[in-house]
């Protein structure tokens, strides 16, 4: 799909997906528990593309991604400050369900809204088409971004970041595991990730900043 137009085209799919109600009023599956509060940060010249998996209740409540434990972890992972973080000259951050999913029995976070991808995220692809690195966090984010490149794990997909960093086309992707507490079992078992990957991370956002 053609993008429709730079920065004016950018803001008005974004004020539609803010407004959007499909959840609730055509869902796919029982509807949203609760109204919808789409989450995203598009930017028509940030050049970093943190594709996330979905607001949970901290972010949901705030309206801002990643205002919770898991953002502090990922910025550490980035070795950004939150200021370089929020400024959507430096990331747009577009979750792939925009809407806080609700809770299981366990109390765990649901997947991503299935009905949000299909909706929104190829047009709001074409209207970026400055990315030039997609982070991709989870399997959800992986899945739409990776294709074929994505392996039958997580672990096994990020253990191959090498190959899927050094072989995509524009825009490069990497592919990392979700930053929120509940891996840092995860972390721990694959030290790898911390002293191979999370410097080559940095590097490539540090030179794609563009402020400070």
């Amino acid at each position: 799909m053609k993008s429709r137009g730079g920065a004016n085209g950018l803001a008005d799919l974004a004020r539609r997906v803010r407004a959007c109600r499909i959840c609730v009023e055509r869902p796919v599956g029982p509807p949203l528990p609760h109204e919808p509060r789409p989450v995203l940060r598009p930017s028509s010249v940030a050049r970093i593309l943190i594709a996330s998996q979905a607001p949970g209740t901290k972010v949901h409540l705030s309206g801002m991604p990643f205002t919770d434990a898991s953002g502090n972890r990922l910025r550490s992972w980035l070795g950004v400050t939150s200021d370089e973080f929020y400024d959507t000259d430096n990331f747009a951050i577009v979750p792939m369900g925009f809407c806080f999913p609700g809770q299981d029995a366990k109390g765990a976070d649901l997947p991503p809204r299935r009905e949000c991808a299909p909706a929104w995220r190829t047009q709001l692809m074409a209207d970026m088409p400055q990315i030039e690195l997609v982070l991709t966090i989870g399997l959800y984010a992986q899945a739409w971004h990776m294709g074929n490149a994505r392996r039958a794990s997580l672990t096994e997909t990020v253990m191959n970041w090498r190959e899927v960093f050094g072989s995509s086309s524009q825009p490069l992707v990497l592919p990392l595991p979700h930053p929120s507490w509940r891996n840092t079992g995860w972390l721990k078992k694959n030290p790898w990730f911390e002293m191979e990957l999370l410097p080559v991370l940095k590097s490539e956002i540090r030179r794609r900043l563009r402020s400070g």
